[in-house]
């Protein structure tokens, strides 16, 4: 029996399901920064911070 470790249909399923997810995360800071509010946020290390929604955006990708 032959396993495949990767389907063509689910890499196509990863990409639309983190291409929601980043349109929803910037919905979420847009709408934060429209707001002048703060979101709390990891720095990759496990630490949190609050950063204004407004600096967060400058960050995102377009």
């Amino acid at each position: 029996m032959i396993v495949q470790t990767k389907s063509p249909d689910l890499d196509d399923f990863s990409e639309k399901i983190l291409f929601g997810v980043n349109k929803a995360l910037r919905k979420l800071v847009e709408t934060s920064a429209s707001n002048n509010k703060s979101l709390v946020i990891s720095d990759g290390k496990g630490n949190v911070k609050s950063v204004p929604a407004k600096e967060l955006l400058k960050t995102l990708r377009k």
